[in-house]
């Protein structure tokens, strides 16, 4: 395996590096005040940097107007953009990896205004009473003889998107055919009659990101907004996971190395007793530890990341992902508690990212599937792929 950087892959990550600090770090306290919310016109110039930048949809490809990187230069990537709280990458043009399924007509209405920056879509998966079984989902997709059309039914939670900008959802359901249930994905516009917005939760985060409930009662659908096929949607939405999951090893371990600069640089200026504080072993020492964790969950998510470009068994990628997902987001929240404790009552205020670090990270347990749910992952892999498949 060989994890050197080809000049190319140094300047992306130096690009996106470079975006991050200047453009969405400035941004960080102006959106925790605003409660994630930044002006119109701040948006706006966010996704212009972006685009400018060359960073918009980074993981499709060129033919349908993607950036077409391989999963590494994602992941150089997301480890630049994780060391901005907030969230504030969502602001990034760019869309979930299931409309590369997209047919001539659904490329003009929703994918290619995304890549623009002039659309924004969310993926409706989790419901109240289902998680991650996908195969409990209760929400529905019935064809209307007379006319063709389908009649979606269900209520969606966690439904991820920036508020005021997202206008679309990939509505993941069961859709009836013959008696037969078909995991079926449709594009869904929010206008549509019978969507409603039943609530908007706040989180212990501040992102840029809202997390909405939504409820589909008697929405009619051309068979045009099926996205992908019939009976398609279980498999493209865990290519999604799996993407997703890579990207938030990456911007884990960024989000530790962000912290870890900001403590040495504190400990290492701060006098107590005469001394820095970071000669004392129990600052130093948690500091050390949190660098062996970055250290290990960089690695782990650049070699799930080296596997999907080599073509490995995507059973193995599968379970290295969820190898990724579960000691990254473990590690930066450990990471992030200690880095509090080390800037004492500072640590505490929202003013610092280390506390706004503190409070964020805590959901990349739990999203994208939680770290039990990655552990059954692992554990399945290691009965029917081998030790040393999983672990080599």
């Amino acid at each position: 395996m060989d994890l050197s950087l080809t000049p190319s892959q140094t300047e992306l990550r130096d690009r996106a590096r470079r975006f991050t600090r200047e453009v969405l770090q400035p941004l960080e306290q102006e959106a925790e005040r605003g409660g994630g919310r930044l002006p119109a016109e701040t948006a706006d110039a966010v996704k212009r940097e972006a685009l400018a930048a060359r960073l918009h949809g980074g993981s499709l490809p060129v033919a349908v107007g993607g950036q077409g990187w391989s999963v590494i230069e994602q992941v150089l990537v997301h480890e630049q953009l994780g060391q901005a709280t907030g969230g504030l990458w969502s602001f990034i043009p760019g869309a979930y990896n299931a409309l590369v399924r997209v047919d001539d007509a659904q490329r003009r209405r929703y994918l290619e205004p995304s890549l623009r920056g002039e659309r924004f879509g969310s993926y409706a998966i989790t419901e109240p009473g289902a998680g991650s079984d996908a195969r409990t989902l209760s929400a529905t997709a019935v064809r209307d003889p007379a006319t063709g059309e389908y009649v979606l039914n269900g209520e969606k939670w966690f439904v991820t998107g920036p508020p005021g900008e997202t206008d679309f959802m990939i509505f993941h359901c069961h859709l009836f055919d013959g008696g037969e249930r078909k995991p079926t994905l449709f594009l869904v516009d929010y206008d549509a009659p019978g969507l409603r917005m039943s609530r908007d939760p706040d989180y212990t985060h501040t992102f840029a990101d809202r997390h909405p409930q939504f409820v589909l009662e008697d929405v009619r659908v051309p068979a045009a907004a099926i996205l992908g096929g019939i009976g398609e949607a279980d498999a493209l939405t865990n290519e999604w996971f799996i993407e997703e999951r890579i990207h938030i090893g990456a911007r884990c371990s960024g989000a530790m190395e962000r912290l870890l600069d900001l403590a040495v640089e504190w400990a290492t200026e701060r006098i107590q007793f005469g001394s820095r504080i970071y000669d004392f072993q129990g600052v130093a020492f948690p500091l050390a530890d949190s660098a062996a964790d970055a250290s290990a969950a960089r690695l782990l998510t650049r070699e799930a990341a080296w596997l999907a470009d080599s073509g490995a068994d995507p059973k193995v990628v599968h379970a290295k992902s969820s190898l990724a997902k579960l000691f990254a987001s473990e590690a930066a929240f450990r990471c992030a508690d200690r880095v509090v404790q080390v800037f004492g009552g500072r640590g505490y205020m929202r003013d610092f990212p280390a506390e706004r670090f503190f409070r964020e990270l805590r959901v990349d347990r739990i999203w994208e599937g939680t770290s039990e749910i990655q552990r059954v992952i692992i554990a399945r892999a290691l009965e029917k792929r081998g030790v040393g498949t999983v672990v080599g």
